[in-house]
């Protein structure tokens, strides 16, 4: 299963990038948005590949804690981002991709996957649509501080 949002911001791929490598601790992760509660980089930089990181957020009125490693960067273009062992089983690997459109402006784009039959994905369906809200609500914001951010 894939859950995909996209937005177009008027911007280019350089400071959508730059403002992503900026979330280096819990302000500017609430900065991105509300339902953000924690994020602290545990090794490296922020999403640099190898980098592992720690956050807590607010999905369908719910806090969830994770971690994540970031398996591949390719600078203002693609973050690709996994939980470690064993729930990347389940989950095995969400991405944002900035893709160019034309000049000062782009496609953000977030997926995240999920192996889950259909009993699964009915059970948990109010999960999935806060899931889809979260991404939706994120690219929205994300949108509104970049094109405003002076970086």
């Amino acid at each position: 299963m894939t859950i995909t949002d996209s937005i177009k911001i008027k911007a280019p791929p350089e400071k959508i990038f730059n403002f992503l490598i900026s979330l280096k601790d819990t302000e500017s992760y609430k900065a991105w948005h509300p339902d953000h509660v924690v994020m602290r980089w545990i090794k490296g930089e922020p999403f640099a590949e190898g980098s592992k990181a720690y956050f807590e957020e607010y999905l369908h009125g719910k806090i969830h804690k994770a971690k994540f490693i970031c398996t591949k960067v390719v600078p203002n273009r693609l973050i690709q981002y996994r939980p470690p062992f064993p729930l990347s089983i389940i989950f095995p690997g969400n991405q944002f991709i900035i893709d160019p459109i034309d000049e000062g402006n782009c496609i953000f784009t977030a997926t995240v996957r999920a192996r889950m039959g259909p009993l699964v994905k009915r059970l948990n369906k109010r999960q999935l649509e806060g899931v889809k809200k979260h991404m939706k609500e994120e690219g929205e914001n994300l949108k509104a501080v970049v094109e405003d951010w002076e970086n």
